[in-house]
């Protein structure tokens, strides 16, 4: 089984001009290293909570299908199952119709259940699962906790950035950042 992001969100949860007016800078000659810290605390608070922050698209790739009949997607808010295909023992793709599925996606994990399980052709990753998720399209639709988290987690890497290089980052995470995304990270029994 792996899972991979197929599609990157568009935008950024924080825009430089809140990254800016949080760190209190009034010039946009950092805004090159601001829209990089920027994309690596999402990408942090995505790794960390099992999130997709803004909408971007995914896949599930398997080997066999699972004997429950169930897969899960790990990767949550699940908004759509995009598509579902076997591939042929030639790599021939054919789509499963969506009426050999059903998908829960208010679960997490949001799960899919099979009624049709057509045989893969391939002994590795002969089933692809894509599906998007994310809270939404915009910055504002990902709850105000998440981008508090992000925007700590950048003024963090800003301030200490100097010390230690690329190489070493991310050094530390700052107070507080655990309570902000605890209450969205997908704990387990």
């Amino acid at each position: 089984m792996t899972l991979f992001r197929t599609v990157e969100p568009v935008a950024e949860p924080v825009t430089l001009a809140e990254a800016r007016a949080h760190l209190r800078l009034d010039h946009t000659s950092d805004d090159e290293l601001l829209a990089g810290l920027i994309r690596a605390a999402r990408q942090e608070v995505e790794r960390s909570t099992g999130l997709a922050l803004l909408v971007q698209s995914w896949r599930l790739a398997l080997d066999r299908w699972p004997r429950s009949g169930r897969a899960v997607l790990a990767i949550h808010p699940v908004r759509e199952v995009l598509s579902v295909t076997v591939f042929g023992s030639e790599g021939e793709a054919s789509l499963l119709a969506p009426s050999g599925y059903e998908a829960d996606t208010l679960s997490r994990p949001a799960r899919i259940h099979f009624s049709e399980m057509p045989a893969p052709g391939r002994v590795m990753n002969g089933i692809e699962i894509d599906f998007a998720a994310g809270f939404g399209e915009a910055g504002t639709d990902v709850p105000d906790l998440l981008r508090r988290a992000i925007l700590l987690l950048v003024a963090h890497w800003y301030e200490f950035r100097a010390g230690f290089g690329p190489g070493d980052q991310p050094v530390s995470y700052p107070a507080g950042y655990d309570r902000l995304i605890s209450g969205y990270r997908a704990w387990r029994l």
